[in-house]
């Protein structure tokens, strides 16, 4: 069960699951020499899930930063002249 933010750096207790995000991941544990896949659950705080996702990684889940949406051309009203 999930109980805090998957972000070493925070945390912060898991509360309500209207805060932040959710991510899922396969992994696969071996048991007795049979490799098991099951899904397990992490959660991110409303504020580490402004900048942070988390990735599978070789070394298990790991923070990764976002990287930032820019538009390149500007948005202008319909009605703007």
């Amino acid at each position: 069960m999930v109980k805090h933010c998957a972000n070493p750096n925070c945390g912060k207790p898991l509360r309500y699951l209207r805060e932040g995000r959710i991510f899922v991941f396969e992994t696969k544990e071996n048991d007795n020499g049979e490799s098991i896949r099951r899904m397990e659950h992490f959660w991110l705080c409303g504020t580490c899930s402004k900048t942070l996702r988390l990735e599978m990684t070789n070394q298990g889940v790991q923070t990764v930063l976002k990287r930032e949406v820019r538009t390149t051309t500007p948005i202008q009203h319909p009605l703007a002249s």
